[in-house]
């Protein structure tokens, strides 16, 4: 049975979903009916996943394991893969592909790693054996200089640009105070070359105002960050405290706020900073209140829903939902379709498949891969 609701910006909603996720749902948008197919579950708090050349999948689950999902089949965990700090938020957490994975075989990856003075963020390369049982050459790209106690709020998502440098996401790690320290990776994007050195083009490439490898600071915990296939622009969403999740899009050099500006609260119910507004300091594109917890992003440049070109898709942990956000020619956000609310569980990660279709994982005990897919009109 679908259930059927609103469509919304800043007001009004739009909640679709259906009563199972147990088989093949179909349900109803607001233009056209799609077609959700679980391809694989059992899987234990899956971050990420990436399409493999055959069409296979490989996905990272957060206790520190790789798997590859074929056929409807789940493989044993991939060895290789270095111990991570699974607690908390924690763990194993994002996966990427090489450009040219189809020929080197070659992938990227992001984990919590501990350490005497407390766990970080890292963020690796390595190679997978042809026989999909291994990694080979694991090779630290990137490592937070300063690892401390706590086990939130580390990022951890990675975008690779057309040169093939990777920029990396990297939470404040609970101590907000970090996301204005130019000396200090938390809060930050990332952008390093492909094997961990410094790119021509970062703002502060000569470490003196700030760290080498800094394109940008102010920012919370950022776990969703991507490029737009179509002008190259690279977009982040991040999770504000009580209220304040953003989208932003990060420029080099540029300071994005938190925690002297926001648009959410403490948890407490305490202000945060200065206001939402300060000179010098960055405006979101877009901000929630109240927040839906945003676990990755993507923005739609595939054949399958030309009615979404455009759209940015974002993974919704608090409220278990995709959020389609709508711009208009200037680029301002316009209206918010929300997809799923409640059906299929936290949902953490959402990408676009070769096809077209979205992909998305599940961040439960029992978490699934799932792909959603056009239903065609039917000619009878």
């Amino acid at each position: 049975m679908k259930r059927m609701s609103t469509f919304h910006f800043a007001a009004a909603l739009v909640l679709f979903g259906t009563a199972s996720a147990d088989a093949a749902d179909t349900i109803n948008t607001q233009d056209l009916a799609v077609r959700v197919d679980k391809l694989a579950n059992g899987l234990q708090h899956p971050w990420a996943v990436e399409v493999l050349p055959d069409g296979a999948y490989l996905v990272t689950e957060r206790p520190g394991r790789m798997r590859i999902v074929r056929d409807g089949t789940v493989s044993d965990p991939i060895g290789g893969v270095p111990k991570v700090s699974a607690r908390g938020q924690g763990g194993l957490m994002d996966v990427a592909l090489a450009p040219d994975f189809a020929t080197s075989r070659k992938l990227y990856f992001t984990a919590a790693i501990a350490n005497s003075q407390g766990s970080g963020t890292e963020a690796f390369s390595a190679t997978l054996s042809t026989d999909e049982k291994t990694l080979h050459a694991v090779t630290p790209v990137f490592s937070m200089r300063r690892f401390t106690s706590g086990n939130i709020q580390y990022g951890s998502r990675i975008a690779i640009s057309g040169d093939g440098s990777l920029f990396i996401s990297v939470g404040d790690r609970g101590d907000r105070d970090r996301s204005q320290d130019w000396q200090d990776d938390a809060g930050s994007i990332i952008h390093i070359n492909a094997d961990g050195s410094i790119p021509a083009d970062n703002p502060f490439k000569d470490g003196g105002k700030a760290l080498p490898e800094i394109w940008s600071k102010g920012h919370r915990n950022p776990q969703g960050i991507t490029f737009d296939a179509k002008d190259g622009k690279l977009y982040t969403v991040e999770h504000g405290a009580r209220g304040g999740d953003e989208i932003n899009q990060p420029e080099a050099g540029k300071n994005y706020g938190w925690p002297i500006i926001t648009y959410g609260r403490d948890y407490s119910g305490a202000e945060i900073g200065e206001g939402t507004a300060k000179e010098g300091l960055e405006q979101p594109l877009h901000y929630w209140d109240p927040s839906i917890a945003p676990g990755a992003l993507a923005i739609y440049r595939g054949a399958m829903f030309p009615e979404w070109d455009g759209n940015f898709i974002v993974a919704a942990l608090k409220f278990q939902l995709l959020s389609r956000m709508q711009r208009d020619d200037s680029g301002a956000f316009v209206a918010e379709e929300r997809l799923f609310e409640g059906e299929y569980g936290r949902i953490r990660d959402v990408v676009i498949a070769p096809d077209g279709a979205l992909l998305m994982v599940t961040d439960e005990d029992n978490g699934a891969l799932l792909r959603v897919s056009r239903v065609e009109a039917s000619n009878g």
